[in-house]
């Protein structure tokens, strides 16, 4: 199970059973999922998703996973994980829509480096973002990640990789 995590106004904790319709909701909200992976799921997906998070990533301990909350609330998701497609690191993160605009995206995703940086021991911490998403590129440069390279998708589409060195 990942730590819990905060920040002056986020608390990042494992998901518990009672979050699966937020976080369902969260991901088929399509300006959300949009972002997110190949895009869009059926809702039949993002809750065998929320399923494996306890039967596979939790259960297992393969990376962390966190509930994003505000108040008491859930409002986004957030994850640091291994991925092959960076050699390292990887930040992914998403909140609703209702939480845009307010400098949340910046809270959350300096804590994920954070503790990448401090708790994970890295040296860098990396950001995969598709070319269009224009808030979270500008926002990934405002805190320090820098364009590496571009990988070209199967559909045509281009991801960004963005790195942060650990300072």
């Amino acid at each position: 199970m990942p730590p819990t995590l905060r920040t002056p106004r986020l608390l990042l904790d494992p998901y518990s059973p009672e979050d699966e319709e937020s976080f369902v909701a969260l991901f088929q909200d399509t300006r959300v999922s949009r972002w997110m992976g190949d895009g869009p799921s059926p809702e039949a997906d993002d809750r065998a998703l929320f399923g494996r998070i306890f039967t596979k990533v939790y259960a297992q301990d393969l990376f962390d996973v966190w509930a994003v909350r505000r108040d008491g609330r859930l409002v986004g998701h957030a994850e640091i994980k291994r991925t092959d497609e960076v050699e390292g690191h990887e930040i992914v993160y998403a909140l609703a829509p209702e939480a845009w605009g307010s400098g949340l995206g910046t809270e959350l995703a300096e804590a994920l480096v954070a503790y990448g940086f401090r708790t994970l021991g890295l040296s860098e911490v990396h950001a995969t973002v598709d070319v269009r998403n224009t808030a979270s590129l500008h926002l990934l440069g405002r805190i320090g990640f820098a364009h590496v390279r571009d990988i070209e998708e199967d559909d045509g589409g281009l991801t960004r990789v963005l790195t942060r060195p650990a300072r």
